[in-house]
């Protein structure tokens, strides 16, 4: 009964991290710029002298879908969507560059330009943007922000910084625990002339909520039913000891 309990129990453990991977998915429906994880499980047999006896429950690593979101028009001028592939660089909190497509951006009380997180945008020196106080400020297709200068004439405009746009390999992408997608190799890539920015706009989550509220439910049901094998088999330990112990 030892390996029957150790089965459900090993189903159970797999199914809970599935289940906090969904639910993850399900706290950042309306992050903008997020993409959604998905868990993949699969079966490992116990290889015994002679033939498989068994299956056990794995689950590979955490696999992160890189499709896009819808896109929701805002008409505010720091706002600004990837169009097609691409992510904004920013700046980790430990320091290190980072990558999202959440654009929804300010600039703080000193003129750096961060994200809605507070993290700095990054400029194409690789270092965080600065805005110098201006009139009005653009941000082109290509990331280039431009500004006419506080108190100078309708026509004198000036170009500030540039977005530093990315395009890497999205395999050798992953989600640190900060949330934040870093190169798995931890070498930035090169700035991609290709990506361009949508302003006025932001791109929703790609979590489908139906979805992932289906998924709640099957998970938890596949829970319960690990935990009932569970209960299954230490009743018949039980009552085999119990035969045992009459006999």
């Amino acid at each position: 009964m030892d390996r029957f309990l150790y089965l459900a129990m090993s189903g159970a453990k797999e199914t809970a991290y599935g289940q906090a991977i969904n639910n993850h998915n399900l706290a950042n429906a309306t992050t903008h710029g997020f993409r959604q994880a998905l868990g993949d499980a699969y079966t490992v047999p116990d290889r015994g002298p002679v033939y498989d006896s068994r299956d056990y429950v794995q689950v590979r690593d955490e696999v992160i879908d890189f499709s896009h979101g819808a896109l929701q028009s805002t008409g505010r001028d720091l706002d600004l969507a990837i169009e097609g592939e691409g992510f904004l660089a920013v700046q980790a909190p430990d320091g290190g560059e980072a990558y999202t497509r959440a654009g929804n951006l300010h600039i703080d009380t000193t003129g750096i330009l961060r994200t809605d997180r507070g993290l700095p945008v990054l400029g194409d020196g690789g270092g965080p943007i600065a805005i110098p106080p201006n009139e009005s400020l653009l941000i082109g297709t290509d990331g280039t922000i431009t500004i006419r200068p506080l108190g100078s004439n309708p026509n004198a405009l000036a170009a500030v910084d540039r977005i530093r746009l990315v395009n890497p390999d999205l395999a050798t992408l992953k989600r640190s625990e900060d949330g934040l997608i870093r190169a798995e190799n931890g070498q930035a890539p090169p700035a991609d002339a290709n990506v361009r920015v949508i302003t006025g706009m932001l791109e929703t989550s790609n979590v489908n909520t139906v979805a992932a509220l289906t998924r709640m439910i099957e998970l938890s049901r596949h829970f319960e039913t690990q935990i009932k094998m569970m209960e299954t088999a230490n009743n018949v330990e039980k009552t085999h000891n119990r035969l045992l112990a009459n006999s």
